[in-house]
C-alpha cells in the first residue's frame, strides 16, 4: 500500500509542474502592470508568508497527519492560478503570492515526511535521496513539456490560455492527492499519540536536532544561499532574455533547456554522496554558481545563457543532498516540523537577497541584478570555506 503512495507522488509532482503559465509568467505579470520591483515585493511577501506559516503547518502535519496538509496545499495551488486570470491590480497579485506561500508552507515539510515514512514502512528509507532525485526529475520533466508548448501556445492563443491549461493540471494533482494514504506511525507503549502532544513538543524536538548538529546548520545555511540565488534566477531569466533581445518564441525552448539541465544533478545526487561528503558538494556548487553568475552578467548573450544552464545543472544536486541529510537525522514524530525549520531559514535568506536584488534590478538592470547574485554566492563560498576548515581543525 505504501509503495502505491510513491507512484501517486510521482504523478502528483508531474502534474503539479505541468504548468505552461510559468513560461510566460513574468511577461504576463508585466503585461498586467507589474514592474520588477513590484514582482520582488511579491516575492518578499511570499517569503514572509512562508516565515509566518512554515512552523505551524509543519507542527500540524506531524500532529494531525501529512495528507490533510497536502490536500489543503493542493486546493490553494488551484486557487492561485484561477485568481491570476482576473488579476490586474497589485493587491490581487499579493493575494496570489500569499496563497502560494501558505501552500508552500503546507507542503514543504509534509511532502517529504510522507515520502520518508512511506519508504520506512517498507524498509526502503535508504533509497530516499534516489527517490527525491527521481521526483525532482519528474518535476522538471513536467516543466520541460510545459516549456516546449508554453511559448507557442502563448504566441498563438494568448497568455490567459496557458493559465487555463495550468489550472486543469493543478486540478488533476489535487485529485491524486486525495488518493494518498497516510503512513502509520508507531507509538511506543506509554507514549501519548501525536494529536495529544502540544505545539512545544514538536518545536523543541526539531530545534534540538539543529542545536546538537552544528554541521547540519552550516550545510543548510550555505545550501540555502544557493537556493535564494536560484530563486531569483528562476524568476527573472525571462526578463534577462527580453533585455538582451530574444523573442518570446525562444522562451519555451530555453525553459525546456533549463528543465533538462536540472535533471542530471538530481539523478546523480545519491551517487555523488557515496563518493563525496555533503560539505564538499555544497562548497563546489557555491564556487560554480559564483563564477557562472559573474560571467552571465559580464557577457550577456549566448555565452551568458550557457552559464545560466550551468548554474541550473550544478544546483540540481542540492535538494536531494540537503533533504536526505535532514530526514536521516530526524525521526517520524517531528519529521515535517524539522524540514519546516529548514524551509524557514531559506525563506529568511531569500527575503534578504530579494530586497537588494530588486533595488539593483529596478534601478539599473536585471543583468546587474545577476552580477549581485554572483557577489552574494562568492561571499558565501569563502565563508563556507572558512567554516569547513574550522570543522576540520575541530
Amino acid at each position: 500500500m505504501m509503495e502505491k503512495n510513491i507512484n501517486k507522488l510521482y504523478l502528483i509532482i508531474f502534474f503539479h509542474n505541468l504548468i505552461p503559465a510559468y513560461v510566460i509568467e513574468r511577461l504576463f505579470w508585466e503585461q498586467r502592470g507589474m514592474s520588477v520591483l513590484m514582482v520582488v515585493l511579491c516575492e518578499i511577501i511570499y517569503a514572509v508568508t512562508i516565515v509566518i506559516f512554515e512552523i505551524p503547518t509543519g507542527v500540524l502535519a506531524d500532529k494531525f497527519g501529512r495528507k490533510p496538509l497536502l490536500v489543503f496545499g493542493a486546493i490553494l495551488s488551484m486557487l492561485e492560478l484561477i485568481i491570476l486570470l482576473f488579476a490586474y491590480q497589485f493587491w490581487t497579485f499579493t493575494l496570489v503570492v500569499s496563497l502560494a506561500g501558505i501552500s508552500s508552507a503546507c507542503t514543504s515539510g509534509a511532502w517529504n515526511a510522507l515520502l520518508y515514512d512511506s519508504l520506512a514502512a517498507v524498509k526502503k528509507q535508504q533509497s530516499f535521496e534516489k527517490i527525491v532525485g527521481r521526483m525532482n526529475s519528474l518535476d522538471f520533466a513536467g516543466s520541460l513539456i510545459a516549456a516546449l508548448t508554453g511559448g507557442v501556445l502563448a504566441k498563438y492563443y494568448g497568455f490567459e490560455f496557458n493559465y487555463i491549461l495550468s489550472a486543469i493540471s493543478m486540478i488533476l494533482a489535487f485529485i491524486l492527492t486525495l488518493l494518498l494514504k497516510e503512513p502509520v506511525r508507531i507509538v511506543l507503549n506509554g507514549e501519548a499519540p501525536p494529536k495529544q502532544k502540544n505545539f512545544m513538543f514538536y518545536l523543541r524536538g526539531s530545534v534540538s536536532i539543529y542545536n546538537t548538529n552544528p554541521k547540519l546548520v552550516s550545510i543548510i545555511t550555505h545550501a540555502m544561499a544557493i537556493g535564494a540565488c536560484i530563486t531569483y534566477l528562476d524568476e527573472f531569466w525571462q526578463l534577462y532574455l527580453d533585455e538582451i533581445g530574444y523573442s518570446v518564441l525562444f522562451f519555451g525552448v530555453f525553459s525546456a533547456f533549463i528543465s533538462l539541465a536540472r535533471i542530471p544533478g538530481n539523478l546523480l545526487a545519491s551517487l555523488l554522496l557515496s563518493y563525496f561528503r555533503a560539505e564538499s558538494i555544497i562548497l563546489s556548487i557555491l564556487g560554480i554558481t559564483s563564477v557562472c553568475f559573474f560571467v552571465t552578467a559580464i557577457f550577456p548573450g549566448s555565452f551568458g545563457l550557457f552559464m545560466i544552464l550551468m548554474i541550473f545543472l550544478a544546483s540540481g544536486v542540492i535538494d536531494p543532498v540537503i533533504i536526505g541529510y535532514i530526514h536521516h537525522l530526524g525521526n517520524s514524530e517531528i519529521r515535517a516540523t524539522t524540514e519546516s525549520i529548514q524551509s524557514l531559514i531559506e525563506s529568511i535568506i531569500t527575503f534578504t537577497v530579494g530586497i537588494l536584488f530588486g533595488i539593483i534590478s529596478s534601478s539599473i538592470s536585471v543583468v546587474s541584478g545577476f552580477f549581485f547574485l554572483g557577489v552574494f554566492s562568492c561571499l558565501f563560498y569563502f565563508l563556507y570555506l572558512r567554516k569547513i576548515r574550522g570543522f576540520v581543525k575541530g
